[in-house]
């Protein structure tokens, strides 16, 4: 048995408001209900059929359909164009990292060189944190990320959400 004790006094003095803001079980905001969507473009052509953000949102469009009350997108990308495409859709939220984004077709070795080592690793993670979160996925069958969000999303009790994937050319 390993015991340790508090200096005294410690537990007796009552908390600031500021403390109990910071230390009370305060999670992030989401927006409810979400729909995450990751797109999967450049250097990845090598490998699958990459499928233009435009496929990725008619799946969006059918899921709204079943649930009218969907408005919000995570959008998740390596690539720019697919920010600036998102603009065409004015009848969904998007929400998405602030991050600069690939143009044309760079190696991802190369962009996430640009990105520097925290970036590369930050901003993924909050993507992959928020994919497993949200209430939907779209992704596409043949990408590594989007296998791996869907075995998180499996594994944390959403295995009844389903999987849209904007490809059939790829099972795993």
């Amino acid at each position: 048995m390993c015991c340790f004790f508090l200096p005294q006094g410690v537990g007796n003095r009552s908390q600031s408001d500021i403390e109990q803001f910071v230390w009370s079980n305060h999670k992030p905001w989401i927006p409810r209900p979400l729909l995450s969507i990751h797109v999967r473009m450049g250097d990845k052509a090598c490998e699958m059929k990459v499928v233009e953000f435009e496929e990725y949102m008619r799946l969006a469009d059918r899921i709204r359909k079943r649930f009218p009350h969907l408005n919000n997108i995570w959008l998740s990308t390596e690539m720019q164009e697919v920010i600036d495409k998102s603009r065409s859709y004015p009848h969904w939220n998007f929400y998405y990292t602030n991050v600069t984004r690939q143009v044309g077709n760079t190696t991802m070795a190369s962009y996430e060189a640009s990105l520097g080592r925290k970036t590369s690793t930050n901003y993924p993670l909050v993507n992959f944190l928020m994919a497993v979160d949200a209430d939907f996925f779209i992704g596409a069958l043949g990408s590594t990320w989007c296998f791996l969000i869907d075995g998180m999303r499996n594994t944390g009790g959403k295995v009844m959400a389903g999987y849209l994937s904007v490809n059939k050319d790829r099972f795993w």
